[in-house]
């Protein structure tokens, strides 16, 4: 069996490039740790940039319709079905992305449950603002002992009352419905310093704008799936949809984004130095160096 390799980092640090151009060496095959890639039709906002990808086969990208909620569970579940798919060929996986409850979920074995909707439970936590949904996920969490939704994925009501149900279930079913093995993996981290990652992250943002993020936006609209769905989705999708319906400028969408995606990258890196405190081993590489001293440096620590 070919072990699994994953690479991981903060948005804009270039890790997708790094993973393919390390699978392409290898004849490796990507398995996308990336909450919202999953997403169909969710292309310039998720930054899937699938040329990037340098025809080197990859999974769980564009596997569910917008509008759909994708969640830990189900990746959980997916990600174990393509990774012994690779290793029955004999291929080895790489894991890449920056969701990093994703990827600690896989690789510690995270016993979850599927967690129905709480009709009632919802009712009653509706009205309330987010920093009272956080306090009180921070209580049920203190309960549970879990390491499940950080600041990182829970940034609106919707996802902090989706947490909350979850934890609540957890506490009063306690007997896990599923366990998947623990899988080991070397862990490579891309290391890319503040300045040059705001300054990656604006100049990208920039571009993804004039590459037609908005009509993306727009079209998903137009197609009928709800406003609410898409704010649900956060960063991009959230401002964007937020402008499209008039509750900002365009300017305002702009720099209220900008500075949700620099913050987002700050609790990336704090979920991932929290992973090492909890007993995993990242091998941290400089993202600035050429690309073929990256893929150098894996290829040695894989030996």
């Amino acid at each position: 069996m070919k072990k699994l390799i994953t690479i991981l980092g903060p948005t804009a640090s270039g890790k997708t490039p790094v993973a393919a151009h390390l699978a392409k060496e290898i004849g490796g095959e990507i398995i996308s740790a990336d909450s919202r890639q999953v997403y169909r039709r969710m292309d310039i906002g998720t930054g899937k940039d699938l040329d990037d990808y340098l025809d080197v086969p990859y999974h769980l990208i564009d596997i569910c319709e917008p509008g759909t909620k994708y969640n830990l569970f189900q990746y959980q579940q997916d990600f174990f079905d393509a990774y012994q798919d690779i290793q029955r060929r004999g291929v080895t996986p790489i894991l890449c992305g920056g969701t990093g409850l994703y990827i600690e979920a896989v690789l510690k074995g995270y016993k979850l449950s599927p967690v129905p909707q709480n009709q009632a439970l919802r009712d009653s936590l509706e009205g309330k603002s987010l920093a009272e949904l956080t306090q009180m996920l921070e209580a049920l969490k203190a309960k549970t002992g879990s390491n499940m939704h950080n600041k990182t994925d829970v940034d609106s009501c919707q996802r902090a009352i989706r947490a909350i149900e979850i934890e609540t279930y957890n506490l009063e079913n306690p007997v896990p419905r599923r366990e998947l093995p623990p899988v080991d993996s070397l862990i490579i981290g891309i290391d890319i310093d503040r300045e040059h990652r705001r300054e990656k992250i604006t100049r990208r943002l920039k571009a993804r704008l004039e590459e037609g993020m908005v009509e993306e936006v727009k079209g998903l609209l137009d197609e009928g799936i709800p406003a609410e769905d898409l704010i649900y989705y956060g960063l991009e999708y959230k401002f964007v949809t937020e402008y499209l319906v008039g509750k900002t400028t365009y300017d305002e969408m702009f720099q209220r984004l900008e500075i949700a995606i620099h913050q987002f990258a700050k609790r990336q890196m704090t979920w991932f130095r929290g992973m090492e405190r909890r007993g995993f081993t990242i091998h941290w590489i400089d993202a600035l160096q050429p690309m073929e001293d990256k893929v150098a440096q894996i290829i040695e620590k894989m030996k």
